[in-house]
């Protein structure tokens, strides 16, 4: 709904965006046999790391990442990745998350998976220039220890079971959670306070963890603000246009039923 809405708005007629079935194996193959009608596409998890393979040009911040949602082709035939998930995190900071940038922020980050080592780069890029993770197990950090070595930023590791939040919480600038549905509930005292608070989370709404933060009369980002901003992306390499904002917005607020507020400002 997102991608129908804007090419309806910018008046691209003949444009369509539908699902594609494809494992991480299969994306090479698929990308090869694509026309030259196809002017991008969108990769979401297992591909978002394939989809690096496939690429003749990689953008600095997918390969910061170490992956890539979109894929644009050139007028060479080749294709070149990017990762408009960076901007999602930023969107979700900065418009409805509040985030109010400054040099050497630091932040909490809960979980190492694809969206977190995303959050890492996105975060950097406003300034933040230290980590603590929280994860399960320290031996699935691996991957954010290494994109935190190519970002230049310190990242220290901590384990769900020993990690103490409330001092982890008052030492940082912004909170991200990366985690499934109910991992960090029993925390959700700690984090809410948080003077930024990104939840990935949201369906069911409102998490427990949005509920703490509008409860003290916060704000928080979540995982349609995300979604929303790096589509915005998407759309402007698809069709060299401005994407339309507000039409995208409006038309992912009414396909969630206006439950979540989704700012752009």
């Amino acid at each position: 709904m997102l991608h129908s809405a804007a090419y309806q708005a910018l008046g691209l007629t003949g444009w369509t965006y539908s699902r594609i079935s494809c494992d991480a194996d299969e994306l090479p193959g698929l990308v090869a046999g694509l026309g030259s009608e196809w002017a991008g596409l969108s990769v979401t998890m297992p591909g978002k790391h394939a989809a690096l393979t496939v690429a003749t040009e990689v953008t600095e911040r997918a390969s910061l990442v170490g992956a890539g949602n979109t894929l644009v082709q050139l007028p060479d035939g080749g294709w070149r990745v990017d990762c408009t998930d960076v901007d999602g995190v930023v969107g979700a900071l900065l418009f409805a998350g509040g985030y109010q940038t400054k040099p050497g922020a630091h932040a909490l980050l809960l979980g190492a998976g694809g969206t977190a080592l995303a959050t890492m780069v996105a975060l950097a890029s406003v300034d933040v220039a230290s980590f603590a993770l929280v994860v399960r197990d320290p031996a699935r950090a691996a991957d954010a220890s290494r994109c935190a070595e190519r970002l230049g930023v310190q990242l220290d590791v901590y384990r769900w079971s020993d990690a103490d939040f409330r001092d982890l919480v008052a030492s940082s600038d912004v909170v991200v959670s990366t985690v499934p549905a109910g991992v960090a509930d029993s925390h959700v005292s700690e984090l809410a306070v948080a003077p930024c608070v990104v939840d990935v989370i949201y369906h069911p709404w409102p998490t427990p963890l949005a509920a703490a933060v509008q409860a003290r009369g916060g704000r928080i980002g979540t995982g349609l603000d995300m979604l929303l901003h790096q589509a915005f992306g998407q759309v402007s390499q698809f069709t060299g246009l401005p994407a339309p904002r507000e039409v995208m917005r409006d038309a992912l607020f009414e396909a969630t039923g206006g439950t979540v507020p989704l700012p752009l400002a």
